[in-house]
């Protein structure tokens, strides 16, 4: 195994061969998250070395991450932070901040120039589902559950996944699994477009490996003009695809050609 160049607050950075892994190593709770499990996975997006084209985000034992650690809804909160209740009673602008600052870990994985995969097995619940939907790819077990919780005690979910769950699975789905907290079986979860694969638990790092390793065959350049067309394929009328397609297309031709700038 290559050594650890982030390893803290339940979060392992490595890399190799041109794959960062990061792994949530807190079984024991399941991989509840906790803000500084957030700061661990925002400076673990720092660390990611500039050779990376493709990040694997996996958690060790039977879930993947059962979503907030409860200790932040309780007087005493953490060790080192402050609880939600404590958080509640600062000024809006203090308030703002600190969501912003927990939302960085969130944030990072769909950034242009790697494809990230998320390995995804048991319960991924509320802050757990969050961290799935940050990635560009999910890649399920078939014991995977999925659940916004947020909506179920009284808040909303806050860490960036609002966006990418409508754009997988439409408003009104997205709706309706937010505001009941139900649980989206892995079945599912590739059914509705949640999941790009759901296989057996057993073969589920086997896939993941064979899907980073087939993300690594096209040159890097061109899976990256052809990721930033996707990402900005909704926002654009098909015209302006056209014309972002031909400036794309432009560009990797006179690379090609040795013509780049």
């Amino acid at each position: 195994m290559p050594e650890p160049l982030l390893d803290q607050d339940g979060v392992l950075l490595t890399s190799d061969g041109g794959i960062a892994t990061v792994t949530l190593t807190n079984p024991a709770k399941r991989n509840a998250q906790t803000p500084a499990m957030w700061r661990a996975l925002t400076e673990a997006g720092r660390m990611v070395p500039g050779d990376v084209r493709v990040v694997v985000l996996c958690a060790e034992g039977p879930s993947f991450s059962a979503g907030l650690d409860r200790r932040a809804f309780t007087p005493e909160g953490f060790d080192t932070e402050p609880s939600f209740l404590e958080m509640a009673r600062g000024s809006e602008a203090e308030l703002d901040a600190l969501i912003e600052e927990y939302q960085r870990a969130f944030t990072w994985w769909r950034r242009h120039d790697v494809v990230s995969v998320a390995a995804v097995q048991g319960h991924a619940v509320g802050a757990g589902f969050q961290l799935a939907l940050a990635c560009d790819l999910r890649v399920c077990a078939d014991d995977a559950q999925f659940a916004m919780r947020e909506t179920s005690l009284g808040l909303v979910p806050d860490l960036t996944g609002t966006k990418p769950l409508v754009e997988l699975v439409g408003y009104a789905r997205a709706l309706e699994i937010c505001a009941t907290g139900r649980f989206v079986q892995a079945p599912e979860a590739e059914r509705c477009g949640l999941a790009n694969l759901t296989v057996p638990g057993a073969e589920l790092e086997a896939t993941v490996s064979d899907l980073a390793a087939a993300l690594l065959a096209a040159p890097r350049d061109a899976v990256i003009e052809t990721k930033a067309l996707l990402a900005g394929a909704g926002s654009r009328t098909h015209e302006e695809q056209r014309v972002a397609e031909r400036a794309a297309q432009g560009r990797r031709l006179r690379d090609l050609a040795g013509l780049a700038d």
